[in-house]
């Protein structure tokens, strides 16, 4: 699972930069404090982003431009060339280009050593997380992303020639437009995608109590007075869909699986909020986690590993708690869990019946309890225990929940200062403060301030959170990635999700290593191999058991 955040981002006083000049400076400006020398370029191959998980792929023609998210200078793949045939692990050849490709600052773009990716999307700086294994690893390495962003931050800052940026840590800039926080979960090919968006629907809907971030105004633009739950619940637009900049869906249908196709689908997630609380970004990874393990367990008729052999699609029994939950206007209960700061409005089920958000989200709990109490591993049961004690708070204790649940955090800090200078919902101090609320410089975020003051909850140390800018996880395929980048910086010409891409001059042509199995390329099976490889061309030696020079087109990196 990861995670992909958008920060807002806003020139000081005199800026006359555009965003995308200025997010490309937040990138360059991360290049610099962390002393890298090289950039590597980003490989698009194997992704295609109009791709549906419905069955069906939309014509690049039909698509809107902000969907071409793969090479603009290459047309994304079609038909059968979506699945290029190759993802099972043989190293691949590729031409040498002789002359670079002339920098475009739209295209900034940066490998991190944490095996993140930083770069310009949509006129901001996105930060995209490495994949972890746990939702408290999640915690730890979006963190970094925040860290990442203020040290981009503090450098433009003490360089007098470069424009002053604010950045923040949200998905709203108050005028009407929205930016997203997505989050990606890796699921079992074999589960099938209708029953997915039938269960999943609900759960996502009503999360928001849990996790929402909170937000100052009601309506894409704030015209309306008031404060609700969820910064993204006035932008979704459609139940299911493609889009990810209109008509935003419940449910994305992006069949994109950064993954083999055959095994995996990725889901990806666009109705979250960007949190600053770690507690909620624990429960969106670990509660959506959980509900996917479910399924996948539904499908496997007891094993809930999603790596696991075994691909016969069967009818999912689901747990009873379940049963009865869909929505009778799945789009429409957004807005109203949104805006329902009591929790109490019952929503509209298809059945004819009525639930309230708190009620459907203890339905969801109950029934993750039913199938996998016995399988938990610490970090899952520790996302029940803290999913169970949220719910209960959010019914008996509202203060003390306000430590863990964003949305009521920033409501009480909003009321108190309302209260304190007579201010109204539209007055613009409260909008200004709804803003300094994800500021990432911590002298003036109100949320960092509330962290440093031991006013909220935090789950990952301060250095846990400097190990994680640095260095990436051990327990998935980030840990290659993000290691062959450290050590081997002027040699990986190339990299993306499914594989990266190595110069070595003694190479007649560019190697690409496929990494399609995201649970692979671990520390356990890679590192006394990097270890024991002082240069790029030792690693191919030993990844093929062949000298650099005569790579078998066949080879197959097992353990990569």
């Amino acid at each position: 699972m990861g995670i992909e955040t958008e920060y807002g981002i806003l020139g000081g006083d005199g800026v006359r930069q555009n965003p995308m000049a200025l997010s490309a400076l937040v990138v360059a400006a991360y290049a610099q404090a962390s002393g890298r020398r090289s950039r590597t370029r980003w490989s698009y191959e194997g992704e295609d982003p109009l791709s549906d998980a419905r069955g069906w792929r939309l014509d690049r023609a039909a698509a809107h431009p902000s969907q071409l998210t793969d090479d603009p200078d290459r047309p994304a793949p079609s038909g059968d060339d979506a699945d290029p045939g190759h993802l099972d692990g043989p190293l691949l050849r590729r031409h040498r280009p002789q002359d670079l490709e002339r920098d475009d600052p739209a295209a900034a773009n940066m490998l991190l050593t944490n095996g993140a990716r930083l770069y310009v999307d949509h006129a901001h700086p996105e930060y995209s997380s490495p994949e972890v294994a746990s939702a408290l690893d999640g915690v730890r390495w979006d963190r970094a992303g925040e860290e990442v962003m203020l040290s981009a931050v503090r450098t433009l800052a003490a360089n007098p020639h470069t424009p002053e940026v604010h950045l923040y840590k949200n998905n709203v800039d108050g005028k009407g437009a929205s930016y997203g926080t997505h989050e990606n979960f890796l699921v079992r090919r074999d589960v099938p995608f209708d029953e997915l968006v039938r269960y999943l629907t609900p759960f996502l809907v009503t999360r928001t109590i849990l996790v929402g971030a909170g937000r100052v105004g009601l309506g894409q633009a704030g015209e309306e007075p008031g404060f609700q739950l969820s910064q993204r619940a006035d932008y979704i637009e459609a139940h299911v869909g493609l889009e990810t900049t209109l008509r935003r869906p419940i449910v994305n249908t992006r069949d994109e699986p950064h993954a083999d196709p055959q095994r995996f689908r990725r889901l990806h997630v666009i109705i979250g909020d960007a949190n600053c609380s770690e507690t909620a970004t624990y429960l969106k990874l670990g509660m959506t986690s959980l509900v996917l393990g479910v399924l996948e367990a539904a499908v496997l008729g007891g094993s809930a590993d999603p790596a696991a052999d075994g691909d016969t699609p069967g009818v999912l029994a689901v747990p009873d708690a379940w049963a009865g939950l869909a929505l009778a206007d799945p789009v429409d209960a957004v807005h109203r869990v949104s805006r329902d700061l009591t929790l109490e409005e019952g929503l509209e089920l298809a059945d004819g019946g009525t639930a309230t958000a708190w009620e459907i989200q203890r339905a969801y709990l109950d029934g993750v309890r039913q199938v996998l109490t016995d399988r938990l591993d610490e970090d899952e049961a520790r996302v029940v225990a803290t999913w169970d004690r949220l719910l209960g708070l959010l019914r008996s204790d509202r203060p003390a929940a306000a430590r863990e649940v964003e949305w009521l955090a920033k409501l009480q800090v909003l009321e108190a200062l309302r209260a304190r200078h007579h201010l109204a919902w539209d007055h613009a101090k409260v909008a200004a403060v709804d803003l300094q609320w994800s500021d990432v410089r911590p002298e003036r975020g109100l949320y960092a301030r509330l962290r440093a003051a031991g006013a909220v909850a935090t789950l990952a140390t301060e250095q846990e959170v400097s190990d994680a800018v640095v260095h990436p996880p051990v327990d998935t395929r980030a840990y290659f990635r993000g290691e062959a980048v450290r050590r081997y910086p002027d040699a990986v010409a190339a990299a993306g999700w499914n594989g990266l891409v190595l110069d070595v001059p003694s190479e007649p042509t560019l190697v690409r290593v496929p990494m399609t199995d995201p649970t692979r390329g671990t520390r356990a099976l890679l590192g006394p191999l990097l270890d024991a490889s002082p240069d790029a061309g030792a690693l191919l030696a030993r990844l093929t058991g062949a000298t650099p020079e005569a790579i078998p087109p066949s080879a197959a990196p097992a353990s990569a």
